[in-house]
């Protein structure tokens, strides 16, 4: 049905024109100015004084999610024009279903003459044949750059060149190169947002921190300086979430490292990025300049990966140990608690005492707060003063607990390793019987799917760990780098007066809790700390050494004494 005449709606044309990465390659003559003079001129001629000009700039045609193109759509469905000028068919799109329905269906639905100019298209002088055919070699040209793109891709990204854009906190080279170079007002904001979690605050907290003092958000701070990037253009804003913190604080990039291939597109027309396999990734270290030390990167993700409990005070604030005390009988997780009548009153008990049916400890492993800080604090003064004072020592003992600590763990991941080799074999031989089984007729074919099913779903997953557990066996990680790491850790809290969550971060990985126990006459409770990097270690009772004698009078009535537990 042809719409009602509209003078205004018979001499205006739109004008559509469009340009990718994709048609750089066909020259000058693609480029935006180019088109728009080409088509005023034809549209000009042809009898259209009136005309309504659409753009897409550096957008695929494969996708019909382009704001250009929409316009126009609604600018025909408004009656506001009559005819549709176009270069040639592929400006309109690169998809063969979706431009063929729009050329065969929607414009002529809509009385729409179409223009295109290249391609020798005019409606109004009747239909060409050719028309499907050059639609379909379109999307055949975007599926040939794209094949062509995603191996070019692939050498760059196996050579080492950084496939994405910089993140938050670096920039491209002014030089020209491919590599990144650091952004020192952002980078200020990344340092501050690792150095306020080690401070023990949690990522909401950051982000709200970071929002009061009106610091704009990553995507606010490339529009303030002229830095194009992907997604929706916004105002200055300064509205930080925990998910932007989470983002930052999870990036290995800010180590000096360069990874590819973290997202994958599934076709050339599908433009959205999956997250790909940690697998997949090609990584390659101490490319750039670091923005954060690796140990520091390292040991904020291990905090992170932790599941802990974190009960707020009666004054809103996390208990910097909440995370770090686990049960020495159980393995459990200390909860932390406040007398109700009395706040001051801060303890930790164990998570698996008296839990109805699923009561896994039989003590309560009560534990004071301030008993704690005083006993932590007392450990962590002996052990600078060792630093200081018998650096020799302090070397041989450290190092020597990191290769004893290296070595054990590596028993144990080897260990698991065969346990695993043997059960994967074990599956197979199952798999073997129960094939033969079912052939002969001792199993059913119900029976044996089920059974094929199950063994074939812990293979995969027995399949997965082994090759975790390979890698890290593999992995040639300097274990006396880390100790010296450990050493410089130390040595910056010499002169510490006070407790902080920072340094609980930066020294000590968990403090098993025993159960108070009577020795002599004397209600004793142990506690073995296990720092960072080395594990537990003993402190030798040397001459220049402090002691630490702490001991708290509980609710009970009751003194506590400290009692220190290597292992």
């Amino acid at each position: 049905m042809r719409q009602s005449k509209n003078k205004k709606r018979e001499v205006t044309a739109a004008i559509y024109v469009r340009l990718s990465r994709d048609d750089n390659l066909e020259g000058e003559s693609y480029s935006i100015g180019n088109q728009k003079k080409l088509l005023t001129k034809i549209a000009k001629e042809k009898g259209y004084t009136n005309l309504l000009t659409f753009c897409d700039d550096g957008i695929s045609g494969v996708t019909m999610e382009r704001d250009g193109y929409k316009d126009m759509i609604k600018a025909i469905l408004d009656n506001k024009v009559s005819a549709v000028f176009v270069k040639d068919l592929s400006r309109l799109g690169r998809n063969y279903i979706e431009v063929g329905k729009l050329t065969e269906e929607f414009l002529p639905e809509h009385d729409i003459r179409l223009v295109a100019v290249s391609d020798n298209i005019d409606t109004e002088e009747g239909e060409n044949e050719l028309a499907p055919i050059k639609n379909l070699f379109n999307e055949w040209y975007a599926r040939d750059i794209s094949k062509k793109r995603r191996i070019s891709n692939k050498i760059k990204g196996n050579a080492g060149e950084p496939m994405g854009m910089p993140p938050y906190g670096y920039m491209k080279n002014p030089d020209g190169s491919k590599s990144w170079v650091i952004d020192e007002e952002a980078a200020a904001v990344v340092r501050r947002i690792f150095s306020l979690t080690l401070d023990g605050m949690g990522t909401q907290q950051i982000a709200d921190t970071l929002a009061g003092e009106k610091i704009l958000i990553p995507t606010s701070y490339w529009g303030s300086k002229g830095i194009g990037r992907p997604g929706k253009k916004k105002a200055a804003c300064c509205e930080w979430r925990s998910s932007t913190v989470v983002s930052i604080l999870s990036k290995q990039e800010y180590c000096g490292d360069v990874i590819n291939f973290k997202t994958y597109s599934k076709s050339y027309k599908n433009k959205k990025r999956m997250e790909n396999d940690r697998e997949n990734w090609v990584i390659f270290k101490d490319v750039h300049e670091p923005i954060i030390e690796r140990s520091v990167w390292e040991l904020i993700q291990e905090r992170r990966n932790q599941k802990t409990r974190r009960r707020r005070n009666a004054d809103g604030e996390k208990n910097m140990f909440s995370g770090l005390l686990v049960c020495a009988d159980c393995g459990s997780s200390l909860w932390y608690h406040f007398n109700q009548g009395n706040p001051e009153i801060q303890y930790f008990n164990c998570s698996g005492y008296n839990r109805g049916k699923r009561k896994i400890c039989t003590s309560t492993h009560y534990i004071r707060v301030d008993f704690l800080e005083r006993v932590v604090l007392g450990e962590i003064r002996r052990l600078t003063k060792l630093a200081t004072q018998y650096e020799s020592e302090f070397a041989n003992i450290v190092m020597g607990h990191s290769i004893q600590t290296a070595q054990q763990e590596r028993r144990q991941k080897q260990k698991e390793l065969n346990i695993l080799a043997a059960r994967d074999k074990e599956l197979d031989n199952l798999f073997e019987h129960i094939y033969e089984d079912n052939v002969s007729g001792k199993i059913s074919d119900d029976r044996f799917a089920k059974l094929s099913a199950k063994y074939e779903t812990e293979q995969k997953e027995i399949a997965a760990r082994m090759k975790e557990l390979q890698e890290e066996l593999d992995s040639d990680k300097s274990k006396a780098v880390t100790s010296d790491m450990f050493m410089a850790s130390v040595r910056k809290y010499t002169r510490a007066r006070k407790l902080t969550p920072r340094m609980l971060n930066e020294l000590i990985e968990k403090i098993e809790v025993h159960q108070s126990e009577k020795i002599d006459d004397k209600t004793v409770q142990r506690l073995t700390i296990h720092y960072n990097c080395i594990g537990a270690i003993e402190i030798p009772d040397l001459d220049k050494l402090p002691e630490n004698n702490v001991s708290v009078h509980t609710r009970q009535g009751v003194d506590v004494h400290y009692a220190a537990c290597a292992s």
